[in-house]
C-alpha cells in the first residue's frame, strides 16, 4: 500500500474490533475532520429482546467491502478511510463494525462516513441471525 492510499484499513473479522486502531488507521495531517461510527449489538428489535446476534460472511465480502470503501474514497474527498466488520457471535453491547473517514473538512468526513456505512450495509454479502431471550431467532438481511 502507498503511503497516498486512503484505503488504510479494511477487513472482515471473526476476532473483536478495536475503536483505537480504527481512528488511528485514518490519522493523516492534512484532514480537518474525522467521522467515526461504531456499531453495536442493541438488546431490542421490534419490541423483542435480544441476547446476541451472529454475523456471517460470504468469502467474497472482503473484496466487496474493499469495493465499496474505494467507490466512497472516489467520490469523496477522502484523505484516509478504515472500516472492519465482525463475524461470529456478539453479546449486547459488542462492537459489529467500527468505519471512519477523514478529509480536510467535516462535511465531508460526516457524509463519507454515513454513505461507507450505509453501502457496507446494503451491498456486502455480511448477514445476522439474532437470537432472542425465549430462544427463538431469525436471519436478518438475507
Amino acid at each position: 500500500m502507498e503511503p497516498t492510499d486512503p484505503l488504510r484499513l479494511i477487513a472482515i473479522r471473526d476476532t473483536g474490533l478495536s475503536v483505537d486502531e480504527v481512528l488511528s488507521a485514518v490519522g493523516d495531517a492534512g484532514a480537518g475532520g474525522t467521522a467515526l461510527f461504531v456499531g453495536t449489538v442493541r438488546d431490542l428489535d421490534e419490541g423483542r429482546d435480544v441476547v446476541s446476534l451472529e454475523y456471517s460472511a460470504h468469502p467474497t465480502a472482503e473484496r466487496e467491502l474493499r469495493a465499496v470503501a474505494a467507490k466512497v474514497a472516489a467520490d469523496f474527498p477522502v484523505r484516509a478511510l478504515a472500516v472492519v466488520h465482525r463475524t461470529g457471535l456478539l453479546p449486547v453491547g459488542g462492537l459489529a463494525v467500527v468505519a471512519a473517514v477523514s478529509c480536510a473538512h467535516r462535511g465531508e468526513a460526516f457524509e463519507a462516513c454515513r454513505r461507507l456505512v450505509d453501502d457496507l450495509k446494503h451491498q456486502v454479502p455480511i448477514w445476522k441471525r439474532q437470537v432472542f431471550t425465549d430462544g427463538e431467532s431469525e436471519w436478518v438481511g438475507c
